[in-house]
Protein backbone atom coordinates (compact mmCIF):
# COMPACT_ATOMS: atom_id res chain seq x y z
CA UNK A 1 0.00 0.00 0.00
CA UNK A 2 1.41 3.11 -0.62
CA UNK A 3 1.59 6.56 1.75
CA UNK A 4 -1.54 8.15 -0.14
CA UNK A 5 -3.94 4.57 1.00
CA UNK A 6 -2.18 5.12 4.80
CA UNK A 7 -2.96 9.15 5.17
CA UNK A 8 -6.35 8.25 3.22
CA UNK A 9 -7.27 5.46 5.81
CA UNK A 10 -5.99 7.67 8.90
CA UNK A 11 -8.55 10.71 7.46
CA UNK A 12 -11.59 8.33 7.06
CA UNK A 13 -11.18 7.10 11.04
CA UNK A 14 -10.63 10.44 12.60
CA UNK A 15 -14.01 11.49 10.37
CA UNK A 16 -16.16 8.12 11.12
CA UNK A 17 -14.69 8.56 15.06
CA UNK A 18 -15.39 12.25 15.44
CA UNK A 19 -19.24 11.93 13.74
CA UNK A 20 -19.72 8.57 16.11
CA UNK A 21 -18.62 10.30 19.62
CA UNK A 22 -21.05 13.67 18.30
CA UNK A 23 -23.72 10.85 18.30
CA UNK A 24 -22.99 9.96 21.65
CA UNK A 25 -22.76 13.38 22.64
CA UNK A 26 -26.52 13.03 21.51
CA UNK A 27 -27.45 10.01 23.55
CA UNK A 28 -25.80 11.39 26.65
CA UNK A 29 -27.63 14.88 26.51
CA UNK A 30 -30.69 13.23 25.97
CA UNK A 31 -30.56 10.22 28.30
CA UNK A 32 -29.34 12.40 31.14
CA UNK A 33 -26.93 9.08 31.51
CA UNK A 34 -23.07 9.84 30.60
CA UNK A 35 -22.41 6.23 31.21
CA UNK A 36 -23.78 5.72 27.83
CA UNK A 37 -20.53 7.33 26.12
CA UNK A 38 -18.17 4.32 27.64
CA UNK A 39 -20.44 2.42 25.62
CA UNK A 40 -20.76 4.10 22.86
CA UNK A 41 -16.90 4.93 22.59
CA UNK A 42 -16.50 0.92 23.32
CA UNK A 43 -18.30 0.22 19.88
CA UNK A 44 -17.18 2.83 18.20
CA UNK A 45 -13.59 2.27 18.50
CA UNK A 46 -14.75 -1.66 17.42
CA UNK A 47 -16.65 -0.78 14.04
CA UNK A 48 -14.04 2.00 12.77
CA UNK A 49 -11.27 -0.61 13.81
CA UNK A 50 -13.14 -3.68 12.04
CA UNK A 51 -13.73 -1.88 8.92
CA UNK A 52 -10.25 -0.70 8.80
CA UNK A 53 -9.20 -3.75 9.17
CA UNK A 54 -11.11 -5.06 6.48
CA UNK A 55 -10.21 -2.32 4.30
CA UNK A 56 -9.40 -4.34 0.81
CA UNK A 57 -5.62 -3.93 -0.42
CA UNK A 58 -5.51 -2.41 -4.05
CA UNK A 59 -9.28 -4.35 -4.41
CA UNK A 60 -7.68 -7.62 -3.29
CA UNK A 61 -9.47 -9.96 -0.53
CA UNK A 62 -8.98 -9.39 3.01
CA UNK A 63 -6.01 -11.64 3.80
CA UNK A 64 -5.76 -13.69 6.78
CA UNK A 65 -4.13 -11.26 8.97
CA UNK A 66 -6.86 -9.37 8.53
CA UNK A 67 -9.44 -11.23 9.02
CA UNK A 68 -7.72 -12.18 12.29
CA UNK A 69 -7.17 -9.00 13.72
CA UNK A 70 -10.76 -7.85 12.66
CA UNK A 71 -12.38 -10.85 14.58
CA UNK A 72 -9.90 -10.12 17.66
CA UNK A 73 -11.18 -6.05 17.70
CA UNK A 74 -14.96 -7.59 17.09
CA UNK A 75 -14.57 -10.08 20.32
CA UNK A 76 -12.62 -7.04 22.33
CA UNK A 77 -15.65 -4.55 21.64
CA UNK A 78 -18.51 -7.12 22.18
CA UNK A 79 -17.36 -8.41 25.09
CA UNK A 80 -16.39 -4.73 26.72
CA UNK A 81 -19.15 -2.70 25.13
CA UNK A 82 -21.97 -5.36 26.23
CA UNK A 83 -20.42 -5.47 29.83
CA UNK A 84 -20.46 -1.33 30.15
CA UNK A 85 -23.95 -1.45 28.59
CA UNK A 86 -25.42 -3.56 31.29
CA UNK A 87 -23.66 -1.56 34.23
CA UNK A 88 -25.04 1.92 32.64
CA UNK A 89 -28.51 0.58 32.19
CA UNK A 90 -28.24 0.27 36.51
CA UNK A 91 -27.54 3.31 37.03
CA UNK A 92 -28.77 6.99 36.42
CA UNK A 93 -25.08 8.06 35.39
CA UNK A 94 -21.57 7.82 35.98
CA UNK A 95 -20.07 9.24 39.12
CA UNK A 96 -17.02 10.54 36.38
CA UNK A 97 -18.58 12.11 34.41
CA UNK A 98 -21.42 13.92 36.25
CA UNK A 99 -18.42 15.16 38.70
CA UNK A 100 -17.24 16.63 35.06
CA UNK A 101 -20.54 18.29 34.66
CA UNK A 102 -20.73 19.72 37.74
CA UNK A 103 -17.72 21.46 37.59
CA UNK A 104 -18.36 23.14 34.13
CA UNK A 105 -21.76 24.48 35.42
CA UNK A 106 -24.02 26.21 32.93
CA UNK A 107 -21.07 25.41 30.35
CA UNK A 108 -21.82 21.09 30.62
CA UNK A 109 -23.11 21.09 27.35
CA UNK A 110 -20.31 22.29 25.31
CA UNK A 111 -18.27 21.42 27.39
CA UNK A 112 -18.99 17.75 27.19
CA UNK A 113 -19.44 17.92 23.25
CA UNK A 114 -15.63 18.93 22.88
CA UNK A 115 -14.44 16.65 25.96
CA UNK A 116 -16.31 13.98 23.31
CA UNK A 117 -14.37 15.10 20.67
CA UNK A 118 -10.89 15.27 22.13
CA UNK A 119 -12.15 11.44 23.09
CA UNK A 120 -12.61 10.98 19.54
CA UNK A 121 -9.10 12.53 18.73
CA UNK A 122 -7.34 10.58 20.80
CA UNK A 123 -9.32 7.17 19.68
CA UNK A 124 -6.96 7.62 16.56
CA UNK A 125 -4.21 6.36 17.26
CA UNK A 126 -6.12 3.05 18.24
CA UNK A 127 -7.96 2.35 15.02
CA UNK A 128 -5.17 3.54 13.06
CA UNK A 129 -2.83 0.71 14.92
CA UNK A 130 -5.64 -2.17 14.07
CA UNK A 131 -5.45 -0.90 10.62
CA UNK A 132 -1.70 -1.21 10.15
CA UNK A 133 -0.96 -4.21 11.91
CA UNK A 134 -4.01 -5.88 9.61
CA UNK A 135 -1.84 -4.76 6.62
CA UNK A 136 1.24 -5.25 7.20
CA UNK A 137 2.26 -6.94 4.24
CA UNK A 138 2.09 -10.79 3.21
CA UNK A 139 -0.43 -13.28 2.57
CA UNK A 140 0.65 -15.78 5.33
CA UNK A 141 0.11 -15.83 9.16
CA UNK A 142 3.55 -15.41 11.19
CA UNK A 143 4.57 -16.70 14.70
CA UNK A 144 4.26 -12.58 15.76
CA UNK A 145 0.93 -12.93 14.22
CA UNK A 146 -0.15 -15.83 16.80
CA UNK A 147 1.62 -14.06 19.76
CA UNK A 148 -0.57 -10.80 19.02
CA UNK A 149 -3.94 -12.97 19.12
CA UNK A 150 -2.26 -14.37 21.79
CA UNK A 151 -1.68 -10.89 23.88
CA UNK A 152 -5.07 -10.07 22.67
CA UNK A 153 -6.89 -12.56 23.98
CA UNK A 154 -5.13 -12.73 27.49
CA UNK A 155 -6.51 -8.85 27.93
CA UNK A 156 -10.03 -9.77 27.05
CA UNK A 157 -10.00 -12.58 29.32
CA UNK A 158 -7.79 -11.08 32.33
CA UNK A 159 -10.39 -8.07 31.76
CA UNK A 160 -13.52 -10.56 31.81
CA UNK A 161 -12.55 -12.26 34.77
CA UNK A 162 -11.81 -9.16 36.82
CA UNK A 163 -15.15 -7.82 36.27
CA UNK A 164 -16.54 -10.66 36.70
CA UNK A 165 -14.73 -10.67 40.28
CA UNK A 166 -15.81 -6.96 40.97
CA UNK A 167 -19.37 -8.03 40.42
CA UNK A 168 -19.83 -11.06 42.32
CA UNK A 169 -17.77 -9.10 45.13
CA UNK A 170 -20.36 -6.08 44.48
CA UNK A 171 -23.59 -8.50 45.08
CA UNK A 172 -22.15 -10.14 48.00
CA UNK A 173 -24.11 -9.19 51.35
CA UNK A 174 -21.95 -6.43 53.13
CA UNK A 175 -20.31 -5.85 49.67
CA UNK A 176 -21.79 -2.01 49.23
CA UNK A 177 -19.32 0.29 50.98
CA UNK A 178 -16.42 -2.20 51.08
CA UNK A 179 -13.41 -2.28 48.92
CA UNK A 180 -12.82 -5.24 46.48
CA UNK A 181 -9.40 -7.35 47.38
CA UNK A 182 -10.10 -10.51 46.46
CA UNK A 183 -8.92 -12.04 43.83
CA UNK A 184 -6.99 -9.90 40.44
CA UNK A 185 -8.38 -7.32 42.71
CA UNK A 186 -5.19 -8.34 45.63
CA UNK A 187 -2.88 -8.22 42.90
CA UNK A 188 -4.05 -4.36 41.52
CA UNK A 189 -5.86 -1.66 42.21
CA UNK A 190 -7.32 -1.91 38.66
CA UNK A 191 -6.86 -5.13 37.06
CA UNK A 192 -9.34 -4.40 34.42
CA UNK A 193 -7.48 -1.58 33.52
CA UNK A 194 -4.31 -3.17 32.89
CA UNK A 195 -5.61 -6.55 30.88
CA UNK A 196 -7.45 -3.46 28.94
CA UNK A 197 -4.02 -1.91 27.99
CA UNK A 198 -2.17 -5.61 27.65
CA UNK A 199 -4.64 -6.19 25.18
CA UNK A 200 -3.16 -3.29 22.85
CA UNK A 201 0.34 -4.49 22.83
CA UNK A 202 -0.87 -6.87 20.24
CA UNK A 203 -0.74 -4.70 17.29
CA UNK A 204 2.83 -3.48 18.21
CA UNK A 205 3.64 -7.70 18.33
CA UNK A 206 1.52 -8.03 14.61
CA UNK A 207 3.04 -5.28 13.36
CA UNK A 208 6.94 -3.79 14.22
CA UNK A 209 9.33 -5.19 11.85
CA UNK A 210 13.06 -3.47 10.21
CA UNK A 211 10.58 -4.09 6.25
CA UNK A 212 7.52 -2.41 7.74
CA UNK A 213 8.38 1.36 8.61
CA UNK A 214 4.34 2.19 9.19
CA UNK A 215 4.27 -0.71 11.95
CA UNK A 216 6.24 1.85 14.27
CA UNK A 217 3.10 3.70 14.30
CA UNK A 218 1.31 0.88 16.27
CA UNK A 219 3.15 1.60 19.41
CA UNK A 220 1.01 4.88 20.09
CA UNK A 221 -1.66 2.52 20.42
CA UNK A 222 -1.04 1.09 24.37
CA UNK A 223 0.97 4.81 25.13
CA UNK A 224 -2.25 6.37 24.85
CA UNK A 225 -3.92 3.94 26.43
CA UNK A 226 -1.63 3.71 29.16
CA UNK A 227 -1.38 7.66 29.12
CA UNK A 228 -5.82 7.89 29.31
CA UNK A 229 -6.19 5.25 32.33
CA UNK A 230 -3.11 6.05 34.49
CA UNK A 231 -3.84 9.74 33.86
CA UNK A 232 -6.90 11.17 32.58
CA UNK A 233 -10.37 9.42 32.30
CA UNK A 234 -9.36 5.86 34.00
CA UNK A 235 -7.48 6.13 37.20
CA UNK A 236 -7.81 9.59 38.61
CA UNK A 237 -11.04 10.19 38.96
CA UNK A 238 -12.46 6.53 39.98
CA UNK A 239 -9.30 6.90 42.97
CA UNK A 240 -10.95 10.41 44.20
CA UNK A 241 -14.40 8.65 44.18
CA UNK A 242 -13.68 5.75 46.16
CA UNK A 243 -11.57 7.92 48.38
CA UNK A 244 -14.67 9.94 48.61
CA UNK A 245 -17.18 6.70 49.16
CA UNK A 246 -14.82 4.47 51.43
CA UNK A 247 -12.35 6.39 53.56
CA UNK A 248 -9.99 5.01 55.36
CA UNK A 249 -10.80 1.46 53.61
CA UNK A 250 -9.52 2.95 50.72
CA UNK A 251 -6.29 4.19 51.57
CA UNK A 252 -5.58 1.03 53.37
CA UNK A 253 -6.23 -0.72 50.59
CA UNK A 254 -4.10 2.05 48.20
CA UNK A 255 -1.24 1.45 50.89
CA UNK A 256 -0.86 -1.96 49.99
CA UNK A 257 -1.76 -2.83 46.66
CA UNK A 258 -0.12 -1.86 43.00
CA UNK A 259 -2.25 0.68 41.37
CA UNK A 260 -1.94 -0.64 37.65
CA UNK A 261 0.52 -3.58 37.21
CA UNK A 262 -0.75 -6.82 39.08
CA UNK A 263 2.14 -7.11 41.88
CA UNK A 264 2.16 -8.97 45.37
CA UNK A 265 0.44 -7.31 48.14
CA UNK A 266 2.67 -5.48 50.30
CA UNK A 267 2.85 -6.21 54.06
CA UNK A 268 -0.45 -5.96 55.84
CA UNK A 269 -2.11 -7.52 52.83
CA UNK A 270 -5.51 -9.45 53.96
CA UNK A 271 -5.10 -13.12 53.42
Amino acid sequence: MSAISYLGALAAIALSLSILMAGAWVVQQRTGNSGWVDTIWTFSVGLVGAAGALWPVEGGLPTARQWLVAAFVAAWSLRLGVHIAVRTAGISDDARYAAFAQEWGIRAPGRMFLFLQNQALGSIPLAFAIFVAAHFPGQGLRVQDYLGALLLALGIAGEAVADAQLKQFRERRGGQGLVCDVGLWRWSRHPNYFFEWLGWLAYPMIAISPDYPWGWVTFLAPAFMYWILMYVTGIPPLETQMLRTRGERYRDYQSRTSIFFPLPPRSGAAG
